[in-house]
């Protein structure tokens, strides 16, 4: 048996699996929680009624459905399941779910669902749900992970105690998460490492299983150049953007936003310092998405045209902008790379880097120029609306730039996504830069490992190791 860094594990028992990330997990309730890892610890501990297949429509999970009428849909659990707990997963407990997330004021999820009128139980299997306005798209928002009603009524602290009914349950979650696979007991710990170079020593030394992302591509080259290590690589469609305060001095005219683009060179930027399969962004959703608009062009590097149009806008050279990111280096090296780009447009771009929580909190309650951050996991185009609408002004919404625009609230509304899209293109609430390709790397000792194009954790589902490692 070959003893991994948690120690030897007793005989017939399955070891257990190190993966190192680069964040670690702050909320594990699924209505309240919006980081990455979250999101990604969530979709393993819970179960959503509805999925969605590779081209972003959705499909069946826990229930199928039928639109009974434009302002009725009705909900049929296709699958039985069993909370972590024991209890059975029913139409109750979907019930409360949703219903508990009506009465949230401080969850960034409440706002979509206010068109629920009614929420009704007609037998133990079905659930009907009533809104005030039709909506073609509801069955795709009903995305939440299902929570047991008992413990719902009883004010349990699922963000740090998750009951869900999903594959992995919660094992247990001192300094480090440690989660266990129900198929057959293998615990996976979560550690997290947020130095980059740590985390690829780690792996190659053993300490760790697999990594999976936040990662410059210097050092994916070298794990590929690694006998005991495999990297498997693919296209993702997670949005990395840079966010702006139209509210802020200067900002609100897209004469400046728009010379922001072009004090860009984004493909530069992919070809220096990201990794393979990444791809220049124009919108959130790719090309490929069902809603994709693969007609909108990039916004081409000209720092000479950056510089006209600020001087055009009344802009005194060079502008201070104040830069938002976290403190990860792969965030600060792509913030250094941004300004040294900008300062031949005349931008003087000044790098803020602050802890996770502290950044996070000012990029939610508007307290910034320009932030960098990425969407992850986002399926259906109504993301649009949760960023754009001059309605979804946080807390109800993600509009965290104050981006106001009745022109595209009457699109959003005709879900026109082809002419919002393109509105936002032109008009530039927020400056697009690339969707990350995705890698994975693990130790052979691992069978195999797939990472999926929204970065997402599920290969843990599936994941083993190779006979001679047990």
């Amino acid at each position: 048996m070959i003893c991994a860094l948690a120690g030897c594990q007793p005989d017939g028992s399955p070891r257990s699996l190190i993966f190192a990330v680069a964040q670690a997990p702050v909320n594990l309730d699924p209505r309240f929680a919006t980081d990455a890892a979250s999101e990604r610890i969530n979709r393993l501990i819970y179960q959503r009624l509805v999925e969605f297949d590779a081209s972003s429509h959705e499909v069946p999970g826990l229930a199928t459905w039928q639109m009974l009428d434009a302002r009725h849909y009705r909900f049929q659990l296709s699958r039985s399941a069993v909370f972590h707990d024991g209890k059975p997963l029913t139409a109750s407990d979907v019930k409360a779910t949703y219903e508990s997330l009506l009465q949230l004021k401080n969850s960034p999820h409440t706002a979509e669902f206010r068109h629920i009128e009614h929420i009704s139980t007609p037998d133990a299997q079905t659930i009907d749900f009533a809104l005030s306005h039709p909506d073609p798209h509801f069955a795709a928002r009903l995305m939440v992970g299902i929570l047991p009603a008992h413990l719902i009524a009883n004010g349990h602290d699922f963000g740090h105690q998750p009951v869900g009914s999903g594959p992995f349950k919660l094992d247990h979650w001192q300094t480090e998460l440690q989660l266990k696979r129900l198929s057959d007991g293998l615990t996976v710990r979560f550690e997290e490492v947020k130095d980059p170079n740590v985390r690829v020593l780690k792996l190659k030394r053993g300490e760790a299983d697999l990594i999976q992302g936040d990662l410059p591509p210097e050092l994916v080259k070298y794990l590929q150049k690694q006998s005991n290590v495999t990297v498997k690589t693919g296209i993702g469609a997670n949005y990395s953007y840079l966010g702006l305060n139209v509210q802020a001095d200067f900002l609100r005219d897209v004469r400046v936003r728009r010379a922001i683009a072009h004090a860009i060179d984004t493909r530069a930027v992919i070809d220096k310092v990201m990794v393979s399969h990444s791809r220049q962004a124009n919108a959130i959703l790719p090309p490929e998405h069902y809603a994709g608009n693969a007609a909108l062009q990039p916004y081409a590097y000209q720092p000479a045209l950056a510089r006209q149009l600020l001087q055009s806008a009344g802009v005194k050279l060079p502008l201070t902008l104040i830069y938002k990111t976290s403190t990860d280096p792969q965030r600060v090296r792509l913030a250094t790379i941004l300004q040294a780009q900008m300062q031949e447009a005349g931008i003087d771009l000044q790098i803020k880097s602050l802890d996770w929580g502290t950044f996070f909190a000012d990029v939610q309650k508007g307290n910034f120029q320009i932030y960098g951050l990425t969407w992850v996991g986002i399926k259906t185009p109504e993301i649009y609306s949760k960023v754009f609408a001059s309605n979804s002004l946080p807390p109800q919404g993600f509009n965290r730039g104050r981006y106001q625009d009745p022109v595209l609230d009457q699109l959003l509304r005709k879900e026109d996504w082809p002419a919002v899209t393109s509105r936002l293109h032109s008009e530039l609430p927020v400056i697009p830069l690339w969707y990350e390709g995705q890698f994975a790397a693990y130790r052979n000792t691992i069978a195999s490992y797939r990472p999926m194009p929204d970065g997402n954790w599920d290969g843990l589902t599936k994941v083993a190791f190779t006979p001679a490692a047990n």
